[in-house]
């Protein structure tokens, strides 16, 4: 009996092993195909600063990026530095971000977030994942969005709507929370593609993989993906 459950055990490492291999191997395809169609994948979200990075993320939560890119654009020319947002009234903050959605709990923790900055940084966008999501409205993808981008730091991998769903179709992951999916990734990805992976996921999302009707028939990746959960 012991040699038998000795035997199964070992079995069980070896299918583990060998789907971990496959995994890490349809991962290197994933990235080259992404590298190749999306050689150059800026953040979608505009900014000329780390800090104006860090408020139109908060602000992208349940949010299109494209919506947010809109109430930046006048947002950053009434609020310039963390100062004017920790002063600035709660209501009119508020005002200038309603259409984002969320608006008052974003409002406030937009002032929370500005007021720690200006106290504990001068001002400052602290480049270290900690300090990060110690602020107010910062979590884990936000502080990930914000040091990969601003200050090209890979500390771990952005897991959006996008990513998730794409990883998921791919059977890159089978995980639906973010920390999860946002684990397997860090496992089967180089840390050298971190970064710019899930820029290209979300240019790949915009572009083919839509949430509702994929267009499978002109994704590069057509060849090896198991289209895990699409037509359901």
């Amino acid at each position: 009996m012991v040699e038998v459950r000795a035997t199964s055990g070992k079995q069980r490492a070896a299918r583990q092993n060998s789907a971990g291999t496959r995994v890490k191997k349809l991962a290197t395809k994933v990235v080259r195909r992404l590298r190749a169609d999306y050689p150059e994948a800026p953040c979608a979200l505009v900014h000329d600063s780390p800090f104006q990075l860090l408020i139109a993320t908060i602000l992208s939560a349940q949010c299109t990026d494209e919506r947010v890119n809109l109430v930046t654009r006048e947002l950053f020319k009434k609020y310039k530095t963390p100062r004017d947002f920790a002063v600035a009234p709660l209501r009119q903050i508020e005002r200038s971000i309603q259409s984002t959605g969320f608006f008052r709990n974003k409002a406030k923790n937009i002032k929370a977030c500005s007021r720690a900055l200006v106290d504990q940084y001068a001002g400052r966008v602290p480049p270290d994942m900690e300090s990060l999501v110690a602020l107010a409205g910062v979590g884990r993808k936000t502080a990930n969005v914000v040091l990969g981008t601003a200050f090209g730091q890979a500390e771990g991998v952005v897991v959006d709507t996008h990513v998730g769903r794409i990883s998921r179709r791919l059977g890159l992951t089978q995980h639906r929370d973010a920390v999860k999916v946002e684990q397997d990734l860090m496992k089967i990805l180089p840390q050298s593609e971190w970064i710019d992976f899930s820029h290209r996921m979300i240019h790949h999302g915009r572009a083919i993989c839509a949430a509702r009707r994929p267009r499978c028939e002109d994704c590069s990746m057509q060849k090896f993906c198991p289209r895990i959960g699409v037509g359901d």
